[in-house]
């Protein structure tokens, strides 16, 4: 019950904030510039504020404060641990959105640091839950109810390498209108779902997960098409931290492969693309990358990107769902 509660405490606070936020990224003349090399039509939406994800951090911000003080006075920091870990990438996404915004440019970070910054919260946040007895170097392989014992280092590594790719796969997956944020939708359902399968000792996982349901389901209601404001890379970054966060809180990141796909396939759809072009000098397999825009050269819609990528989201999460009976048998 507490977990439906902070989704809609989330829900309600995030909304609020976008009604307040949005006109003062207006009036900061936060917007976001389009990229020249992307699909001719996205020039429209040139402008639009960007760094819209302050709405939903705002928001679950204030449910881990409001509904999650019970479990934070009890001792368990796990979602604040997740909340903070998140909010580290959101900073390094905010970064990002203000170096684009001062530059007029679609360029913010550069790459080097952009990772270094990334790669510290990874290893900052697996030793922060070992130093916590949150975390063992176990990795729970899901449908197969087995765990494989790995050294730390190993799993440190793992760790690390998961947890980068992932908070960078959700920000390529960020070019659509309410893309990234309806596709983790139904990944947040399914973390909070499993926390409060789990039993009360997870519940505090559960708030946050219901929270991250409630702020992303409050921001597309700017954030749809033709959207009014764009998380930016504060908005998306802080998504990624999130999603494997919880996947990392709960032991079981290998969830991720199912959770994640879309993720995982607009990102390997970049790397391929950029990979061929460079193999053979210019040729290209997709229309253009990630693959998202692939569809829309196609034909696709928005609505229908959107609706599809969704749609697989769901399927994928009902699938997960299965793979982890096991493992959270109440």
């Amino acid at each position: 019950m507490r977990i439906v509660i902070a989704a809609l405490f989330s829900f309600v606070i995030s909304a609020v904030a976008g009604k307040l936020l949005i006109p003062v990224l207006r009036r900061m003349k936060a917007g976001q510039s389009i990229k020249e090399d992307g699909p001719t039509w996205h020039m429209s939406k040139q402008g639009t504020p960007t760094m819209g994800g302050l709405m939903f951090i705002f928001g679950i911000l204030a449910t881990l404060v409001v509904i999650g003080a019970p479990d934070i006075l009890a001792g368990d920091y796990r979602a604040v641990f997740i909340f903070l870990f998140a909010l580290v990438f959101g900073v390094i996404g905010y970064i990002d959105d203000y170096e684009k915004v001062k530059k007029h440019e679609n360029t913010g970070l550069t790459a080097g640091p952009k990772f270094l910054l990334q790669l510290a919260a990874a290893i900052a946040f697996t030793t922060l839950l070992r130093h916590f007895g949150y975390l063992a170097p176990h990795l729970y392989v899901p449908f197969f109810n087995v765990t494989i014992e790995l050294p730390w280092v190993v799993y440190m590594v793992f760790a690390a390498f998961v947890m980068v790719g992932t908070v960078n796969a959700v920000n390529i997956t960020d070019g659509v209108d309410g893309l990234s944020s309806s596709v983790t939708l139904p990944v947040a359902a399914f973390f909070a779902a499993v926390s409060a399968w789990w039993g009360s000792q997870y519940q505090d996982i559960g708030v946050f997960a219901g929270a991250l349901f409630g702020g992303l389901a409050a921001f597309l209601l700017y954030n749809h098409y033709p959207a009014k404001v764009f998380m930016g890379d504060t908005g998306s970054l802080f998504l990624g931290g999130a999603v494997c966060g919880l996947a990392f809180a709960l032991d079981i990141p290998l969830v991720l492969i199912l959770v994640g796909l879309v993720y995982l396939v607009e990102t390997l759809s970049d790397i391929i693309q950029v990979v061929y072009f460079k193999l053979t000098h210019g040729k290209r397999i997709f229309k253009m990358a990630p693959i998202h825009h692939h569809f829309e050269m196609c034909g696709w819609s928005e609505e229908k990107i959107f609706t599809v990528f969704v749609g697989i989201t769901c399927l994928m999460c009902v699938a997960a769902w299965f793979g982890v009976q096991g493992r959270y048998a109440p």
